[in-house]
């Protein structure tokens, strides 16, 4: 989920990722049209080493920066070789929503909910 490897100091200064095993409530799963087995978070794993899928990490980062809110839930879908994070976020008037993003580029690709505008962080 960090990088896979993240180290212990390299944890203590992310504060979303500190939110995140605080909060206790993240789902993290990979969808690959059949059940998550360990070669599937392996060939993840690989293609984010690669550089072929952007970090996780990296995309909570770009969110923290733009939007304000705490994680549900994460999800990363995959069909071949494309891959799609899909993130849930907890707004401060309680709302609910869900951020697509390109997994390749790091692109946010589409956003559902209500007020998403009020999640904006000021630029």
């Amino acid at each position: 989920m960090m990088s896979f490897l993240t180290t212990r100091q390299q944890f203590r200064d992310r504060p979303i990722l500190r939110r995140l095993a605080a909060g206790g409530v993240v789902v993290l799963c990979l969808a690959a049209g059949q059940a998550a087995s360990d070669s599937s978070w392996e060939s993840l794993h690989g293609d984010v080493s690669r550089g072929d899928v952007v970090p996780l990490e990296t995309i909570l980062d770009w969110l923290e920066a733009h939007y304000i809110g705490e994680v549900l839930e994460v999800e990363v879908e995959r069909e071949g070789s494309y891959v799609e994070y899909e993130i849930k976020l907890l707004g401060p008037q309680n709302q609910v929503v869900e951020f697509e993003f390109d997994g390749q580029t790091g692109q946010l690709m589409k956003m559902e909910g209500v007020r998403i505008n009020d999640m904006r962080r000021p630029q």
